[in-house]
């Protein structure tokens, strides 16, 4: 993949006796989706200049004449004035063209000791890292919105479901935070997978390494990597690092699918526990009575998306014999738009957090329904020396009960609930309540209101 540049300005012109079609043209080109790295393809470029000149392998003046070049093309693209030409195929080649134009031979002897293979990698590798950061900030915002929320409601009491059934009461800002939890998993991974980013392709040249006598772990410091990437077929060819990347980044969006799938559910008018503020959803243009909640329907919609990209990259590298192959050419746009997909919707989701409006008395009396409470009779009955798998069976009869008198547990009179055991005693009335119920779980990791508030206590200090 290394090349020249003609006086015409085109790639490889001296190697073949005819030269590439304008269909061959567009399809193998990327200028128009990799231009994105470009201040990365800069920033690597400067490290490796001052590297050379550093190791004598440039002079002192041709450093200076491209460091005054890229300041001259960083500022050209800045101003939307620097000239993106289908001709020279990528961002790696159109800036080398622009320096050389700029600053003559310096700009010629840049490419010295590496090829665009390594080149690409380390732009790669510098803009995922960037991206991380972004991501890692991104995830800290939603996490605190979500805390914020959480302590709003720690005493809200709603019904907890298993199989969408009414299993038991939890509070509100008990279920808020386990999104907190799956969030700051998430936040674990990517600085996890940042570091396996951080390591320094450069140097590697176009698989084999460079003869000229480098300093691979200068340019490695000045570019802020951990490490330098020790195989230099393994440098170029490796796109691990996307692909964990692109797995992590799945994770995040399933975690917001799953939230997403709640607050439809949670803002339908048949359930109607909560309402998302009105910048979050849309209208119907026929029934005027609607307001869809457009933003986590959409982005458990974007889940799919960005599990594809996944799939699409594990797919790209499972065919490629060692070492670079135009196929990673596909590497980027999926991992571009993962990022993109991932970064808006993380910033939407910490908005829209703080817009959700909890309706306590709907969720109360949804708790209300389902015998919520069973289990805590259950426990009841264990706590008065009654072995569980009876406690079990007694309060199922009960249950029954109350489904043919069209009543709650709540509701039987005491008599009547010693007919399923004569253990049960007026007591029994504090364990039936809602508030009892989510109260007695008072143990770390339980609903209790008690724990809520220590666990958003804990996060608080963790998110800083």
């Amino acid at each position: 993949m290394t090349a020249q540049l003609s006086k015409k300005g085109e790639a490889w012109s001296a190697r073949f006796s005819e030269p590439v079609s304008d269909l061959v043209k567009r399809y193998t080109a990327s200028v128009f989706f990799d231009k994105r790295l470009a201040q990365f393809d800069i920033q690597g470029s400067l490290a490796h200049a001052d590297m050379l000149a550093h190791q004598g392998i440039i002079s002192a003046q041709d450093l200076a004449d491209i460091q005054r070049g890229m300041a001259q093309i960083e500022a050209e693209i800045a101003a939307g004035s620097f000239e993106w030409l289908l001709d020279l195929e990528d961002v790696h080649l159109n800036i080398e063209k622009r320096l050389t134009e700029l600053v003559g031979d310096a700009g010629k002897r840049l490419h010295t000791g590496r090829s665009r293979n390594d080149q690409v990698a380390t732009d790669i590798r510098l803009y995922l890292r960037a991206a991380i950061d972004d991501i890692t900030a991104l995830l800290h915002g939603l996490q605190t919105a979500l805390v914020d929320l959480a302590e709003q409601n720690a005493d809200t009491i709603l019904p907890g479901f298993t199989h969408m059934q009414v299993a038991q009461p939890v509070t509100f800002g008990h279920h808020m935070l386990a999104y907190v939890e799956m969030f700051g998993r998430d936040a674990e991974r990517m600085a996890d997978c940042r570091r396996r980013v951080n390591r320094l392709p450069l140097g590697a040249a176009a698989l084999a390494g460079t003869t000229f006598p480098t300093d691979r772990a200068r340019v490695a410091q000045t570019l802020g990597f951990e490490d330098v990437c020790h195989n230099s077929l393994d440098a170029v060819s490796d796109r691990d690092f996307a692909i964990e990347f692109c797995a992590g980044a799945a994770l995040i969006m399933t975690h917001v699918s799953r939230m997403s799938e709640e607050l439809v559910i949670w803002m339908s008018p048949r359930v109607g526990f909560i309402d998302i503020a009105d910048r979050f959803c849309t209208g119907s243009s026929i029934m005027p009575q609607k307001k869809n909640p457009d933003v986590p329907e959409l982005a458990r919609g974007k889940t799919g998306r960005v599990n594809g990209h996944l799939v699409a990259l594990l797919t790209l590298m499972k065919g490629q014999p060692l070492a670079y192959n135009k196929d990673n050419q596909e590497d980027k746009e999926p991992l571009f738009d993962t990022v993109d997909t991932v970064t808006d919707t993380l910033r939407i989701f910490a908005d829209m957090a703080r817009g959700i409006t909890v309706k306590p008395d709907a969720m109360r009396a949804a708790a209300l329904q389902g015998y919520a409470t069973a289990t805590d009779l259950a426990d009841y009955l264990v706590k008065k020396g009654l072995p569980f798998r009876d406690a079990h069976e007694a309060v199922a009869r009960a249950v029954r009960s109350c489904d043919e008198r069209g009543c709650d547990l709540a509701d039987l009179p005491l008599e009547d609930l010693r007919t399923f055991s004569g253990l049960i005693d007026a007591d029994i009335y504090g364990v039936l309540t809602l508030e009892g119920s989510v109260a007695a779980r008072n143990h770390v990791g339980g609903t209790a209101p008690q724990q809520v508030r220590a666990a958003i206590a804990r996060w608080r200090e963790k998110l800083g």
